[in-house]
């Protein structure tokens, strides 16, 4: 089921570039701090969102697998990760979803898949919105980098512009 909320655009793609290009140098290096900030908590909930989905579509295929199996049939019970006890499949049409926190919810195979797949579908429509605005970010990233490179250029060009005009007076006499 996909989220209705809208999530909020980060406070640096409000900028212009009109706008970038009357801060001093100062306020564009706390402007691209900040940016660089978000960048980076944009990069880890995709990650985040990427790894969840990934495990949620290993689990949908060990349910898959796991309903073609006939009951009795003597298996691997994960515990953890790294840890597997011998065990006896009981019930081939009935399984235990993990809901979050400690919390388990009988479900009919098929529901167990659906509940796969809905929460699949739910963390890609996430990741599609967070990928929208990490490349918004990294667009406005771009552009305040091309305002402080004008703005270096233009204080360069002030400097030399001054010293030839000091030289002018100089030249004349």
């Amino acid at each position: 089921m996909a989220s209705s909320r809208a999530v909020a655009a980060p406070a640096s793609q409000v900028l212009r570039v009109a706008e970038m290009e009357k801060m001093s140098l100062e306020q564009l290096k706390a402007l691209k701090e900040q940016s660089d900030l978000e960048v980076n908590l944009l990069q880890d909930s995709l990650n985040n969102i990427r790894t969840a989905t990934t495990r949620l579509e290993i689990a949908s295929t060990s349910l898959h697998q796991l309903s073609l199996r006939p009951q009795g049939k003597k298996m691997l019970v994960p515990l953890t990760a790294s840890l597997y006890v011998p065990g006896t499949l009981d019930d081939s049409h009935n399984v235990l979803v993990d809901i979050g926190t400690g919390y388990f919810v009988e479900k009919t195979m098929t529901e167990g898949k659906d509940y796969c797949e809905r929460k699949i579908n739910l963390l890609k429509s996430n990741f599609d919105q967070l990928m929208e605005f990490y490349i918004n970010e990294i667009v406005v990233e771009f552009k305040m980098q091309v305002a402080s490179k004008k703005k270096i250029v233009a204080d360069e060009a002030g400097v030399v512009l001054q010293s030839k005009i000091r030289q002018l007076p100089a030249a004349t006499q």
